[in-house]
């Protein structure tokens, strides 16, 4: 039936959502529990960033689309979704502390970096998958000088150590980005012209998704 897929988003990212709900979908928010450092150590040495981001992405994706209801199971897309900074020959998660978000800053301030987003669109009906589509985006990110007094406060905030390289575009941290080149939603967590491809893949239409996902209000 026309306007009946749900679209399930298998991530606690504030602005992962937030980025569906401007764009016209209210998403069914699942996380995943995906081990993510397992999940790296098990992959083959020597492997890319673009294919760490992806292969988390549809980790994720693969291990919520296995605890749905039969409701939801029977009709829905699953949206997962990984990100991770390349800067300096390595990926960069998370910082682990206050002081480890600080020290990253002062590497990359008046720098560049590459900001990497795996996604993964799943497609079930009747309680199974029946397509996968997953790619990467990558988004160069510039970022300014902020004082030493603003990068304590900034790390004292708690924002930068729940989030991929420590920065965000779109909240606290954007004060300090001069600039990005490339797809800046991409960079907030969820590339809408990628992700967009990969619904076109698994045969779901946006005006379908919008019918069933309506953002209230």
């Amino acid at each position: 039936m026309t306007g009946s897929t749900r679209v399930v988003l298998a991530s606690a990212s504030a602005g992962r959502r937030k980025v569906l709900r401007g764009a016209g979908i209210d998403p069914v928010v699942l996380v995943s529990g995906v081990d993510e450092d397992a999940l790296v150590a098990a992959l083959p040495e020597g492997v890319g960033p673009a294919e760490v981001t992806t292969a988390l992405a549809t980790a994720k994706a693969e291990a919520v689309a296995g605890t749905l209801d039969a409701g939801l199971a029977a009709d829905c897309v699953v949206i997962g979704c990984d990100s991770m900074l390349y800067r300096d020959g390595r990926l960069w998660g998370k910082p682990a502390t206050e002081a480890a978000a600080v020290e990253g800053w002062q590497a990359m301030a008046g720098r560049s970096g590459e900001l990497f987003t795996g996604h993964c669109v799943l497609r079930l009906r009747d309680g199974r998958i029946t397509e996968t589509a997953a790619a990467h985006a990558v988004t160069t990110v510039r970022f300014g000088h902020p004082s030493a007094s603003d990068l304590e406060a900034y790390a004292r905030s708690g924002e930068p150590t729940a989030v991929a390289g420590g920065f965000t575009l779109d909240g606290l941290g954007g004060w300090f980005v001069d600039g990005v080149d490339g797809d800046p939603s991409a960079v907030i967590g969820l590339g809408l012209p990628l992700t967009r491809s990969l619904l076109e893949r698994v045969g779901v239409s946006l005006p379908d998704l919008w019918l069933a996902n309506p953002v209230a209000g």
